[in-house]
Order: C-alpha cells, then sequence, then structure tokens
C-alpha cells in the first residue's frame, strides 16, 4: 500500500448527499477481485446520460478535473452495502484523500486499509471549500497527514482528527497483511516450533 504523507492536489466536487456504495461502483463490476481497472465503473449511472454517452455535466467528464486527487462530497459518504470495490473504484481514479463532514463506518474503515485517506471537517467548513472550488478553476488543497491539516490556497487552515494507529499505518502505508508481515519472524518461528510439537498437523493429506 502506498504510504500517505502530505498531498497538495487537484479537488473534485460531488455535491450530493448520502452517496452509497452501489452508486460508487455498482454490483456489476463486483465480479473481479483485481482492484485495477474499476475506475470506468466509478459512478456509472451518474456519468452516463441513458442512451450511453457520457454526461458532460458530471464531473469525471470534465476535463478541469480530470487529474483530481482529492475528492469534496457530503454528508454520509459510502453509506449502503459494504464492499471494498468502492475505495479501490476511487483510488483507480485516483483519488489519495476524501473530504466530508461525515462518512458511513465501514467505508471510512476500508478507506484506511486501502490507502486512502478520509478527512472529516465540519459542514461550514465543506461548503467553503466547495465555494472555492467552484469560484477557481484549478483549485488545489495540501493535506498534511502528520500535522492533520487541510490548507487552502488563500491560506486558511482546517485540522480534522484521526486515530493514531490509523494515522500511523497509513503514514507507513500498513495494511492488515502489511502489520502482520512486519511480525514474519516471530510467525515463521513459532510455525517451526509448532510443526516439532504436533507434526501430524502439517503432514500432507
Amino acid at each position: 500500500m502506498q504510504p500517505f504523507t502530505t498531498l497538495t492536489g487537484l479537488v473534485a466536487p460531488l455535491d450530493r448527499l448520502n452517496v452509497d456504495t452501489d452508486q460508487i461502483i455498482p454490483k456489476q463490476y463486483l465480479k473481479t477481485i483485481k482492484r485495477t481497472g474499476l475506475r470506468e465503473g466509478l459512478f456509472f449511472d451518474w456519468r452516463r446520460k441513458p442512451d450511453g454517452s457520457p454526461d458532460p455535466e458530471f464531473f469525471v467528464n470534465q476535463a478541469r478535473y480530470r487529474d483530481a486527487t482529492i475528492l469534496l462530497t457530503r454528508d454520509n459518504f459510502g453509506c449502503g452495502s459494504s464492499r471494498e470495490h468502492a475505495p479501490w473504484a476511487l483510488l483507480d481514479q485516483g483519488f489519495r484523500c476524501i473530504i466530508a463532514p461525515s462518512f458511513a463506518d465501514i467505508f471510512y474503515n476500508n478507506c484506511f486499509q486501502n490507502g486512502i485517506l478520509p478527512v472529516v471537517l465540519k459542514a461550514a467548513e465543506v461548503q467553503a471549500l466547495f465555494q472555492g472550488v467552484a469560484a477557481k478553476p484549478g483549485y488545489q488543497l495540501t493535506i498534511d497527514l502528520a500535522a492533520q491539516t487541510v490548507r487552502t490556497p488563500e491560506g486558511t487552515t482546517y485540522r480534522f482528527d484521526v486515530a493514531p494507529f490509523r494515522k500511523d499505518c497509513l503514514f507507513k502505508g500498513l495494511d492488515s497483511i502489511g502489520l502482520s508481515l512486519q511480525h514474519e519472524p516471530a510467525i515463521a518461528a513459532y510455525e517451526k516450533r509448532r510443526k516439532a510439537e504436533a507434526p501430524w498437523l502439517f503432514a500432507d493429506i
């Protein structure tokens, strides 16, 4: 998993409440266990017109937001069913940070497991950022995980909270597997000892 330290990036706005995981990545894209190639399914029903052509009004189809790495959205983002494909699709699109007033709990946890930083700001702060994005093409923010701050081009700084354990894992680029592999020597020693103590557990069937 790629570590997250600081990020200065273009902001894309998704001005919608209660965006659920089926809207982020619909069910037909859940057949794969690969983490790549999902960007085409991201916001599938919103990015296309009924005839299947790209909707020029939706942000992912606009050149202005093509290289965005920060997604700005509204309350309860990532609600609905639990699917890790949702953060996979967002990451495949290029998003490393999502800013909202609130997130659904499971989605929030899944973001940290996949190298995305979900930032919770006050509703008024999020509204101010939406206004900034609308007013200035190429609007960028700087996210500093160590300082736990979001800095605007105007110099305004917003502070966010993050649990120390999650912060440390994301800063080091460690998901659950990475955490386990840090203890690989101890795991190998335990398996060697158990094989000697109970060889029948390791016999070929």
